[in-house]
């Protein structure tokens, strides 16, 4: 007889529900979005499918309609009601014996909508980061459910009373937050790392990337050593659930005075002309 225990009940391995020998459980194995709604309508939906349908087929798992994930994304927003929601849905490679190299799974799909975190009294007050080692595998560019290295990371910013780690490679440059694009502002030019493999092509990045002329910056995409941003004017993070985030302080170190920065106040103030 196989034999399953789940908690401290045994069980015969061929009655526990299939939920227990999911792939994303098993091996991280699946993609995954997140975005989010405001005041009633979804953001950028097209841009977070387009990313979706790249990281299915980096991970080779095939068969997924994306007309059939746009319509169940706007179904189930609509049926919560959350004027301002987070939606997250993901897509693991499917369920079954744990074998590495699986054939014939049927893909499984998840989807929460929720209500958003409110941000707005951090984000006006800006907020601190520490860096962290890059540890992560070589293909960040997929958005995957392999987040153990963001975990670890961003629990450990959270100890040390940040609200993002920072990543940094092994040449010391920077390469992204845990759950953040990083950017920094020196002068009157905007500085971020240039989309590789070891860099999620962020969504809020993207739009971030369309806007910084409308107040006045020119861009440089280039890696950010971790003694330049001590030195930064201003610094911000930018991710889908919260936006444009100043950051006040990085390493300890005050960055604008510990203030928000008058270019990221600018960038955050033309983020909502977009959303709206």
């Amino acid at each position: 007889m196989q034999i399953a225990m789940i908690g401290d009940k045994l069980v015969e391995a061929e009655r526990i529900d299939s939920a227990y020998l999911d792939y994303g459980m098993f091996f991280g194995d699946g993609v995954y979005e997140v975005l989010r709604s405001y005041d009633g309508r979804v953001f950028a939906l097209e841009e977070h499918l387009a990313r979706f349908k790249r990281s299915l087929k980096e991970v080779d798992i095939n068969g997924i309609d994306i007309n059939i994930i746009r319509d169940r994304i706007v179904r189930a927003y609509q049926k919560s009601q959350i004027a301002n929601a987070k939606i997250y849905f993901h897509i693991t490679r499917g369920a079954g014996p744990r074998d590495h190299a699986a054939q014939g799974l049927e893909p499984r799909f998840l989807l929460l909508v929720t209500k958003i975190e409110d941000w707005r009294e951090q984000k006006n007050k800006g907020i601190s980061v520490m860096t962290a080692a890059d540890t992560r595998w070589k293909r960040c560019d997929i958005k995957s459910l392999n987040l153990l290295p963001n975990v670890l990371a961003r629990r450990k910013a959270q100890k040390r009373g940040c609200q993002e780690a920072i990543f940094v490679d092994e040449n010391g440059c920077i390469t992204e937050g845990a759950s953040s694009a990083f950017f920094a502002i020196f002068a009157n030019v905007l500085q971020t790392a240039p989309l590789t493999a070891n860099i999620l092509p962020s969504i809020t990045r993207q739009f971030v990337l369309e806007i910084y002329k409308n107040v006045g910056l020119d861009v440089l995409e280039k890696q950010i050593r971790v003694q330049d941003a001590t030195k930064a004017d201003e610094l911000f993070i930018a991710v889908s659930s919260k936006d444009i985030v100043p950051v006040v302080k990085f390493n300890e170190i005050d960055i604008s005075g510990g203030r928000p920065g008058k270019y990221t106040k600018l960038l955050m103030k033309e983020f909502e002309k977009l959303v709206k």
